[in-house]
């Protein structure tokens, strides 16, 4: 009977054996290297994408393009009927926002009616416009110890200035100012997602648009 006899593997072929599992395990790693950097990547270019979308959300839009500014007619919270074009002769600035349970929105206005002497010195009316039913917004005005009357707005108004969805609702006006100089020309619009403006810079826009 013949005997097959085995052979053992070489050191030669130890050692290359040994060199391709390395080399496998360094493909491997490679791989997995490459992967998390692509991964890495991809978060921080989303992660930067997101903080310049919250910038620009947070930034205020204007719209300087002068135009005819659409008449309208509404009453406001004290029974008095405004019609645009009835102020012809002065600035009008027409504020409009969220109105009842914005607190905010409320106070708002509340800062511009302390300055009323500054805005008269500068021949401007401000009418702030709300979608709400007038004991709605007489609630919010009383808590904030707001005198000045809002005008009520059924939508007509807010969709004619495109300013419903600008905000945090989509069919309510958005934190909006729009300027309306003496002859009836809208000279500036702007969008507030910050859901506020001062006095002082309100009264800066008014001035550097009414300009010329």
């Amino acid at each position: 009977m013949s005997t097959k006899t085995r052979t053992s593997p070489t050191p030669t072929s130890h050692q290359a054996q040994a060199r391709q599992k390395l080399a496998a395990l360094e493909r491997r790693d490679a791989r997995r290297h490459r992967n998390r950097l692509i991964a890495w990547g991809i978060g921080i270019v989303v992660a930067v994408a997101l903080v310049v979308a919250g910038i620009l959300t947070s930034l205020p839009t204007r719209s300087d393009g002068a135009h005819q500014a659409p008449d309208f007619t509404l009453t406001d919270t004290a029974g008095v009927t405004h019609r645009l074009s009835d102020l012809r002769g002065k600035n009008v600035v027409l504020y409009f926002s969220e109105g009842a349970g914005c607190q905010i929105c409320i106070a708002q206005m509340g800062e511009i009616e302390k300055r009323q002497a500054d805005f008269a010195a500068a021949d401007v009316v401000v009418l702030p416009i709300v979608m709400n039913s007038r004991d709605q917004i007489l609630a919010d005005m009383a808590a904030n110890k707001v005198t000045t009357p809002f005008l009520l707005d059924d939508g007509t108004v807010s969709k004619a200035y495109d300013t419903l969805g600008k905000g945090m609702h989509q069919g309510l006006p958005g934190h909006s100012f729009v300027l309306i100089d003496a002859a009836g020309q809208q000279r500036w619009y702007g969008e507030y997602p910050s859901m506020w403006l001062s006095p002082d810079d309100l009264l800066k826009e008014i001035k550097n648009h009414l300009v010329g």
